[in-house]
């Protein structure tokens, strides 16, 4: 979890406390300026749908109540704190959570030490890791990769045999701990490409899963090798050393109409996976990635 910074603490005392003494001021005036006992026949001005807001002061039980909360908001701040003060209780939501994180990993601590004996292949045909690792990824990984982990735009379908770094249990186990980034310079290594030459590349692109362009993909196969194969490769196969994506294969992570291609070379891309291994810990990535791993293994 993290810790706010001193600036947080100082805002949202701030705007707390601020809030209380403008209430607490603007019931004082309130009070003083009307009287509780008599009623008025004058309006405020505002009518609506035929009836008219008469200027009568609020009743006391409200006025009451509105000074309880101020009561109370001065107590819980004396006993629970405010901003970066833990109060007289000396109690915090941070310390509760960690003090429940560290009861909780003592708990399941031999059912995680019995996982991580096994292999990550191994984890991936056990039935009690798999429900874990399913666990795991849904609660840390399904929000860019899908419940179903089959990936949508910008975020890869994990239950493929493609894979930008490598799909084989080490490989998907680095991945996790230490996240990934990639990075797809905008026109590759030819900065000074036209909208012809950038059409004509597109169209080999296309060629290369059996599909056509608008382009000439004649001319765009030495275009190619010049602005994009030091990365994917003279055959375009991709390199997963650098994450460079296979583009034969007709899958693509950002789209593969020709619009979309298009775009990509113009505009290039980049593309981070956070790095889990200070978030969830070494247990629970050799669990996950056990997960991760069998996804793809039926296919």
């Amino acid at each position: 979890m993290t810790e706010l910074t001193t600036f947080w603490h100082v805002w949202v005392s701030a705007i707390v406390i601020g809030s209380m003494i403008a209430c607490g001021i603007l019931l004082t005036l309130t009070f003083k300026n009307q009287k509780y006992d008599q009623e008025t026949d004058q309006t405020t001005g505002h009518s609506f749908d035929g009836i008219d807001e008469l200027d009568n002061p609020l009743p006391k039980w409200w006025m009451y109540f509105f000074w309880s909360t101020i009561v109370f908001g001065v107590f819980y701040i004396g006993i629970y704190g405010i901003g970066g003060w833990t109060g007289f209780s000396d109690w915090s939501s941070h310390d509760q959570w960690e003090r429940e994180v560290a009861k909780a990993e003592e708990q399941f601590k031999p059912y995680y030490d019995k996982l991580n004996a096994m292999s990550v292949e191994e984890l991936a045909t056990n039935k009690d890791a798999l429900a874990t690792g399913q666990r795991i990824f849904s609660s840390n990984c399904s929000v860019c990769h899908g419940s179903t982990a089959t990936g949508a735009l910008g975020f890869p379908n994990l239950a493929d045999n493609d894979w930008l770094y490598g799909g084989s249990a080490a490989a998907i186990k680095q991945t996790i701990t230490h996240g990934r980034t990639g990075a797809m310079p905008a026109k590759g290594l030819k900065p000074d490409m036209t909208d012809v030459e950038r059409t004509d590349i597109a169209a080999h692109v296309l060629s290369l899963s059996g599909r056509e362009g608008s382009g000439d993909a004649t001319k765009g196969a030495p275009l190619f090798a010049q602005a994009c194969a030091a990365c994917h490769g003279s055959d375009a196969k991709g390199n997963q050393l650098m994450g460079a994506p296979n583009l034969t294969d007709n899958i693509w992570l950002y789209g593969g109409s020709e619009k979309q291609i298009e775009f990509t070379i113009e505009n290039g891309r980049a593309g981070v996976m956070p790095a889990w291994n200070d978030i969830l810990g070494e247990d629970k990535i050799h669990v996950l990635s056990g997960y991760v791993y069998s996804l793809s293994q039926s296919k």
